[in-house]
């Protein structure tokens, strides 16, 4: 039906990641609910765009007419398609089969906005024994707590995401200036979930069938990265809170912080029944990742405050 037609856009910038960016096209091709279109833009890689003009045959292959990054890159690609849907696919994760398929369905539903799945980290080097399921977020993946059926979401996450095209552009996209630059992350898809349920007050839907493989290389493994990306999140959650100046903005982070003492609980009863030391080290990383974000908002709010004196961010209010 032609409500369901949707394109899937693939954003890249790296010459190292070509080997998973053609693994990223295939399972697109490869889906049970064709795309009508797969649009892969490149962010200012001159080089990666005439490779990719040349060897991904069928694909529409674009460049990031916007400053560099994630955001912009994605803009390219959706603002270029014609489609009442749009999706999105990084272009270091595969989708199963069914992906796509599963999140339109989701979209039958007026009502609702958009949608996004399930994300399994694909280890290149095994889960590290200290990850803790709450904090599998910093390697791209679904963590501990969120629905394990279909059900509705305050916000989903772009590697795994399907939006209205009409209240995608009614809010003008990503916001360009604020996201993934690089290896630096910010939540600019918490930030445009936020936008759209503004508009005539859609709701998006989490459908954890709809999976896709997300790769850490070994580099993602690292406690030392787990701490950075942590510290990251503190930062942007505070950037993000400032853009919104709605009550609520950061509500599921509140609820999140919440349920995070009983997880360390959780895992040393578990080490004290005698699941091993691995809890042990799990209950140590939910502690760690806790006060490496905590450090970063709290460093983002010092800088907000002395380049706006008497300016309180949103999330301290």
């Amino acid at each position: 039906m032609a409500h369901t037609t949707v394109s899937v856009v693939i954003p890249t910038y790296s010459e190292k990641r070509w080997a998973q960016l053609t693994q990223a096209v295939a399972s697109a091709r490869a889906q049970r609910h064709p795309a009508a279109e797969i649009v892969v833009v490149v962010d200012h890689n001159a080089a990666l765009y005439l490779r990719a003009r040349r060897d991904l045959a069928g694909v529409t292959v674009l460049e990031n007419l916007y400053t560099p990054g994630a955001s912009g890159n994605r803009n390219t690609g959706a603002f270029h398609t014609r489609t009442p849907l749009i999706a999105f696919l990084d272009d270091d994760t595969v989708a199963d089969p069914a992906w796509l398929g599963n999140l339109v369905a989701a979209m039958r539903d007026p009502e609702v906005i958009g949608a996004g799945g399930g994300i399994d980290p694909a280890w290149e080097r095994g889960r590290p024994r200290w990850m803790p399921e709450e904090f599998l977020w910093t390697v791209g993946g679904s963590y501990a707590g969120l629905p394990t059926t279909t059900a509705p979401i305050r916000n989903v996450w772009s590697e795994s995401m399907v939006v209205r095209r009409y209240t995608f552009l009614a809010v003008g996209g990503f916001r360009t200036g604020f996201g993934k630059v690089g290896e630096r992350s910010r939540p600019e898809d918490t930030e445009l979930c936020l936008r759209m349920s503004g508009v005539d007050g859609g709701h998006w839907m989490y459908v954890p069938d709809a999976v896709v493989r997300h790769a850490v290389p070994a580099a993602r493994s690292t406690f030392g990265f787990f701490l950075r990306r942590c510290y990251q999140e503190g930062r942007g959650k505070v950037q993000m809170s400032g853009l919104h100046a709605v009550p609520g903005t950061l509500g599921a982070e509140r609820d999140y912080l919440r349920s995070l003492p009983s997880a360390v609980l959780r895992h040393l009863a578990a080490a004290i029944r005698g699941g091993g030391v691995d809890h042990v080290l799990r209950a140590g990383g939910v502690v760690a990742g806790v006060a490496a974000a905590g450090v970063g908002g709290a460093v983002e709010v010092l800088a907000v405050r002395r380049a706006v004196p008497g300016e309180v961010p949103a999330v301290v209010r």
